[in-house]
């Protein structure tokens, strides 16, 4: 299997700085075989991609690109523990949190925006279980926050 970092980039993507915390916490943490993410909003440059609600003023589609953002930005945070995404034997679990209107029963489909990098990047040990929680608001006004739990 190739390095998890040329399959992002076949995949036109490339791993971002880690996003600096907007409160009291860090990206993540490592405790023995595992490392947790805070997190992680859409944030790509420092900018959030979309604010809003999934249902609302954010489409289905952006939420999906916010997942697929939130997921980069989660593994930057797991790499800056680790030294090296080759050194993931897991991806264990993912949450993906989605603000959105109460009608709005998509939240599955948006957090596959995530869900799909992880087998893209890391085929069988990218598979992992997964929560799509729709929620009210999240921090900053962000549509999507996606935390992981890896094994390494």
């Amino acid at each position: 299997m190739s390095h998890p970092e040329e399959k992002l980039a076949e995949l036109g993507l490339k791993l971002p700085e880690v996003a600096k915390p907007v409160a009291a916490y860090v990206p993540a943490v490592r405790t023995g075989n595992l490392v947790y993410t805070s997190g992680q909003l859409p944030l790509r440059e420092g900018t959030l991609i979309a604010t809003g609600k999934v249902g609302d003023a954010v489409t289905p589609e952006v939420a999906s690109e916010c997942a697929q953002q939130c997921a980069l930005n989660a593994l930057a945070a797991v790499k800056a523990e680790i030294g090296d995404l080759a050194k993931i034997k897991r991806i264990v679990k993912a949450v993906a949190f989605i603000a959105s209107t109460p009608e709005f029963t998509g939240q599955p489909q948006v957090a596959n925006g995530a869900s799909e990098l992880f087998g893209a990047v890391f085929g069988d040990i990218g598979q992992h279980a997964r929560s799509a929680v729709g929620v009210p608001v999240l921090p900053l006004d962000a549509p999507v926050e996606v935390e992981l739990i890896v094994e390494v």
